[in-house]
């Protein structure tokens, strides 16, 4: 069953931004952590692609503390609890999260699915399965790159302005970063050339070599675009 955005979710729910920094901030307050992502402009800023559709954001957080529209898991095709990102959205989100997603299940690897978020910050739970990697002769390019591509018009279908997404199949699944970079970057710029009212995308990077393949994969699409 298909679920809708509920009535102010285009203000509630959406990153907040700051000014000045060009970094996430961490907010500590009334016992709960709260992590604020900063715009950034790309002419002062590598880490973001702007278009006039949507922007792209490299940020470096937890994912399962946003607070954006919809934070895509890393899900298996049964859509339990796992490991990494998907064991930590689900025990953040509560019990409720795993009740949700039986009856979407199985979830072929590229499709991606919906849930409300529950306990975390974000609204909903976008639960989409990356390919394993066996060496890259076995269509995962394709399918990741569909993880992407489905996520952000589901969130679109739905009426959600911000996602935040995971370096998918980069954990457990053993997709090369590097590789698994330049594919999310790409899609994603091909996606905003042939779209429009996409919501503003996030890619959130829990270690300092995701982050640094992301950006390099952005100086790329720059120096291409002669931006």
């Amino acid at each position: 069953m298909a679920l809708t955005a509920p009535p102010g979710s285009s203000g509630a729910g959406r990153p907040y931004f700051d000014t000045k920094p060009k970094k996430y901030i961490i907010s500590i307050g009334g016992g709960s952590i709260r992590q604020r992502i900063c715009s950034v402009s790309m002419s002062s800023d590598k880490r973001s692609y702007r278009t006039p559709s949507a922007t792209i954001h490299i940020v470096e957080a937890d994912i399962t503390g946003l607070e954006v529209d919809a934070i895509v898991n890393a899900a298996n095709e049964v859509l339990l609890p796992g490991g990494g990102v998907c064991g930590a959205i689900h025990r953040a989100a509560g019990p409720e999260l795993t009740h949700a997603c039986k009856p979407l299940a199985p979830c072929p690897t590229g499709h991606a699915r919906l849930t409300p978020a529950f306990n975390l910050p974000a609204q909903y739970v976008i639960h989409t399965v990356g390919p394993v990697w066996h060496g890259g002769d076995q269509g995962e390019a394709e399918l990741l790159a569909s993880c992407y591509r489905n996520s952000i018009l589901l969130a679109r279908q739905d009426g959600l302005r911000s996602i935040a997404f995971p370096a998918i199949s980069t954990g457990i699944f053993g997709y090369p970063e590097d590789l698994a970079a330049n594919i999310t970057v790409s899609t994603l710029r091909n996606l905003i050339a042939a779209e429009t009212a996409l919501p503003q995308i996030y890619l959130c990077c829990f270690s300092a070599s995701s982050r640094d393949f992301l950006q390099s994969a952005l100086r790329s699409i720059r120096n291409v675009s002669g931006i």
